[in-house]
């Protein structure tokens, strides 16, 4: 599993241990002051020790591009807080299908659904199921039947019982 950090971040965590080692400090209380295994911080000191400067440079990220720039996932990030309403859509809901459709207009680039759930979660946004509840409801009078009513009827059953 890749730590968290960005790539001068992570680089400047290998820089920190290599001169840590350079001091004379194991490898063991090293790997606890930058938070790493001790095995990778001994990997760091190979690639230091065979390359210089450049084994410690961040490796590129695997896999293809994401399709949307990080200033774009801030874009949509504010599109979709405005709500599906604000997007023409009848109901306060979002689906991975309409969160598309937002994309594809705003930023001319398709994503399957599929594919948006991946872009959701990139961004921490999570699943959420709105609870059903009727439209009648009426708060106020729940509130009062839990408060006044419920403990009523339950003395009522402990006396019965």
């Amino acid at each position: 599993m890749r730590p968290t950090g960005t790539a001068e971040e992570l680089e400047r965590r290998r820089r920190r241990a290599v001169s840590l080692l350079d001091q004379g400090r194991g490898v063991r209380e090293v790997a606890g002051m930058v938070g790493a295994s001790p095995a990778a911080v001994t990997r760091w000191r190979q690639a230091y020790e065979k390359r210089g400067e450049a084994g410690l440079c961040a490796k590129p990220h695997p896999g293809r591009t994401p399709k949307l720039s990080l200033k774009q996932r801030g874009k949509l990030i504010r599109l979709l807080k405005l709500g599906p309403g604000q997007h023409g859509y009848r109901t306060e809901l979002w689906t991975l299908k309409r969160v598309a459709e937002v994309i594809r207009k705003h930023f001319g680039v398709r994503y399957d659904p599929s594919g948006v759930w991946h872009v959701l979660r990139a961004m921490d946004w999570s699943c959420q199921k709105p609870e059903r509840r009727a439209r009648e409801r009426d708060e106020k009078a729940i509130e009062r039947w839990r408060k006044k009513d419920w403990p009523r009827i339950k003395k009522r059953a402990k006396k019965r019982a």
